[in-house]
């Protein structure tokens, strides 16, 4: 090969080389676009999601507050400044039945999700809810099925008891401090909505106070 030829071949061989760096520059620049393009939308795409989800919560929390602080439907309430709370000795006349505060004994009746097979003192039972516990009764209307339902919601919930309360009106009723609902069965959501909203719920007098270690008899 003349040296001509040499040199023609050599300068052929580096255009070819500069050629294919070149490509892979331009692949290169290209691998980046794609890759910042797709960082930038994915991140777009997080603090897109970020931002939803922080809005979901918040919306939750304050749909959360605004039923906390909506009443149950149907319950009835009392004027918490009117419900006096002193220790007595012997019966109490109540103005509703069952009673949702006002005087009372100074023992409360243990609620620790506790189910009682017989009647309760209402001057026990009161205090209880002085504690922030919900009171279920029910009379002779109530089916067993609901009876049972009740007591089991009862038993895995503290700050709750039921009894029996053959002289009341409604055929099952809630009772919290200032508080109260009556339901047909224990299948009512508001059953569950009442329980959520006043177990140790805002209305309660002296909340924190023990649920345990009280009457666990009548």
């Amino acid at each position: 090969m003349s040296k001509t030829s040499k040199k023609a071949a050599a300068l052929s061989r580096k255009a070819r080389i500069e050629e294919m760096r070149r490509a892979e520059r331009a692949r290169e620049r290209r691998n980046r676009v794609i890759t910042i393009t797709l960082s930038t939308v994915i991140v777009a795409g997080l603090v897109g999601w970020g931002a939803y989800a922080l809005n979901s919560a918040n919306e939750k929390k304050e749909q959360q507050a605004a039923a906390a602080k909506a009443p149950v439907s149907g319950e009835k309430t009392w004027d918490k400044k009117k419900l006096t709370q002193n220790h007595v000795q012997g019966a109490v006349k109540y103005p509703m039945n069952p009673p949702v505060g006002g005087d009372h004994h100074q023992a409360w009746m243990t609620c620790d999700g506790t189910v009682y097979a017989k009647a309760i003192a209402n001057e026990n039972a009161v205090h209880s809810l002085e504690h922030g516990a919900v009171w279920i009764t029910y009379n002779d209307k109530a089916t067993e099925a609901d009876i049972k339902k009740l007591g089991d919601k009862v038993s895995r919930t503290p700050y709750t008891l039921m009894s029996p309360a053959e002289d009341q009106s409604g055929t099952i009723m809630l009772s919290a401090w200032g508080r109260q609902l009556t339901v047909d069965n224990a299948s009512e959501p508001r059953v569950e909505q009442f329980l959520t909203k006043y177990v140790q719920g805002a209305q309660t007098p002296e909340p924190g106070a023990a649920c345990t270690g009280g009457l666990t008899a009548a």
